[in-house]
């Protein structure tokens, strides 16, 4: 009685089998395609961002301080940069 072929010495496991199969669908569950997805609270500081900008007092503004530097006009106040800097170094003192 012959219980196993001697030509068969690598035969094809079943078990192999059911695992790749496993293996391609688990693959095909997890694929998944990128997504985006931007809040609320993002779109309305985009919106925010955006409106300022079209902001024209301020364009303006900063239009006027641009000419007045490069034309050598513009006037520090310098009791406003002395308030403003005060706290500065009172702050850097005490450490």
């Amino acid at each position: 009685m012959k219980i196993n072929e001697t030509g068969r010495i690598h035969g094809v496991n079943p078990y192999q089998r059911s695992a790749e199969a496993q293996r391609q669908d688990q693959m095909k569950k997890t694929t998944r395609k990128d997504e985006v997805s931007i809040s609320d609270e993002a779109i309305k500081l985009l919106q925010a961002q955006n409106s300022s900008k079209v902001d024209t007092d301020r364009s303006a503004k900063i239009e006027s301080l641009k000419q007045q530097v490069s034309a050598g006009t513009y006037q520090i106040d310098a009791a406003k940069l002395a308030d403003k800097l005060a706290p500065y170094f009172k702050q850097t003192s005490e450490n």
